[in-house]
């Protein structure tokens, strides 16, 4: 049986975990998942939907997105290829911890996976070319639930690993809200 090691981030509900990886001559296993296990370190999700992402440019940023209800997401998001850092927002209205933030490095090499609940924006920024991003989510995506707040915006203070002069972004993402006009559905 793998085991894997957890960290609880700024954010308690935020969980940083290293899977075990095996490795000989041929090269490596992990098991990047299961249930029981999961469920043992404290994540009740039942995920219905795997996603992934390519991109091409070191500098690419994907986010701030999340989903509101019913449609909200948690996820469990790892590396395939590459490295990123990779953010959970806190807009839970009422939460200690509401408009701050907390990530973490992830790595194709180190195999490392953040687990982020429902009512928080993710978002990533490749810090490699060639980047593949992989993860789990536990309600099926849906265009009217959509959501998300501008990922540089200075009142939430991230300490991104790239000059927003060069960050690659899509139209979407370059034109979301910023965090003092959200109406966040979500509620501790």
């Amino acid at each position: 049986m793998s085991k894997v090691t957890v960290k609880r981030l700024e954010i308690k509900d935020v969980f940083l975990i290293s899977p075990s990886k095996f490795g000989d001559r041929r090269g490596y296993f992990l098991e990047t998942y299961s249930l029981a296990r999961y469920r043992d370190i404290g994540i009740a999700a039942v995920f219905v939907q795997d996603n992934q992402s390519f991109s091409a440019t070191a500098g690419t940023v994907r986010g701030l997105h999340f989903q509101s209800p019913p449609a909200a997401q948690a996820k469990l998001v790892r590396v395939l290829r590459g490295s990123i850092f990779d953010v959970a927002v806190d807009i839970r209205r009422g939460s200690p911890t509401y408009g701050r933030w907390c990530g973490s490095v992830l790595s194709a090499e180190g195999a490392e996976q953040l687990f982020i609940p429902p009512g928080f924006a993710h978002g990533f920024c490749t810090m490699e070319s060639d980047t593949e991003v992989a993860y789990k989510v536990d309600a099926y995506y849906s265009p009217e639930c959509e959501s998300g707040v501008l990922w540089n915006d200075p009142a939430l203070g991230i300490d991104w690993p790239i000059d927003p002069a060069v960050a690659v972004l899509s139209d979407k993402d370059r034109k979301l809200q910023p965090f003092r006009e959200l109406a966040s559905p979500f509620t501790i």
